[in-house]
């Protein structure tokens, strides 16, 4: 009879999961403060980026070492925030953002990524136009009636622009100028979403052929497991 893995190999790669969930949380934390002000109250972005790192269960020791850093008061490395586009297996779409201190070494690893699982990378706005950048707040609602009237209500109380329900699940759209505000007017209902942010959405989804989905689903984990990307979008209807 065969043994699983053991508890500590389990906790091993948990924590190794974590550690690479922190380094892409550290690097948006840094790109934010470089943007604009390492004040969270002050730089929308930053503040957004913190939450993110609260929820993620981040100290707030490792988090203000990052804004540090992003100010230029440790002299750390100049981070740059890049957007890659082209398509991957069944002529999938895909944005994928980065956040890297070496470009050239970004760039590398992204493109070798796609060719390896029969995707290519394109030029700048060659997938874009298939996306639009929007708020979006997602929230568990079970297919419960009372529960997505209660969002819808909160919703476009605050000024959101549409609710989605689908899947169990229903997603809040808002310009991207009006996410704080929505996501405060949530909050204040009561309401706590799965997931939050300023994202890029696709227009449609389109279905994978059956003979693409393996080589999509393991191109998306290996984008993912990539330290210097920050967020993989897609077009892709996936089961």
């Amino acid at each position: 009879m065969g043994r699983g893995p053991s508890i500590e190999g389990r906790k091993n790669a948990e924590d190794a999961k974590r550690a690479k969930v922190f380094t892409k949380l550290i690097r948006e934390i840094t790109v934010a403060t470089r943007a604009g002000v390492p004040d969270p109250a002050l730089n929308p972005r930053l503040r957004a980026a913190v939450d993110k790192a609260l929820a993620a269960n981040m100290s707030k020791d490792t988090i203000e070492r990052a804004i540090k850093r992003g100010s230029g008061a440790d002299g750390g490395a100049k981070m740059e925030e890049l957007r890659y586009e082209g398509y991957g297996p069944g002529g999938v779409a895909l944005i994928i953002e980065c956040f890297t201190d070496n470009p050239t070494r970004t760039v590398a690893d992204v493109r070798h990524a796609l060719t390896k699982h029969g995707g290519n990378l394109g030029t700048s706005g060659s997938v874009a136009f298939q996306f639009t950048r929007c708020g979006e707040l997602v929230f568990a609602t079970g297919g419960d009636e009372a529960a997505e009237e209660k969002v819808l209500e909160a919703a476009l109380e605050a000024g959101a622009d549409d609710v989605v329900n689908e899947g169990g699940e229903s997603t809040v759209l808002c310009a991207p100028e009006n996410f704080e505000a929505v996501q405060q007017a949530l909050i204040d209902a009561g309401l706590d979403a799965l997931h939050a942010g300023v994202v890029m959405r696709p227009n449609n989804r389109v279905a994978v052929p059956a003979e693409a989905l393996e080589d999509l689903t393991d191109l998306l984990e290996r984008l993912d497991a990539l330290d210097d990307v920050s967020e993989v979008y897609h077009n892709a209807l996936l089961p």
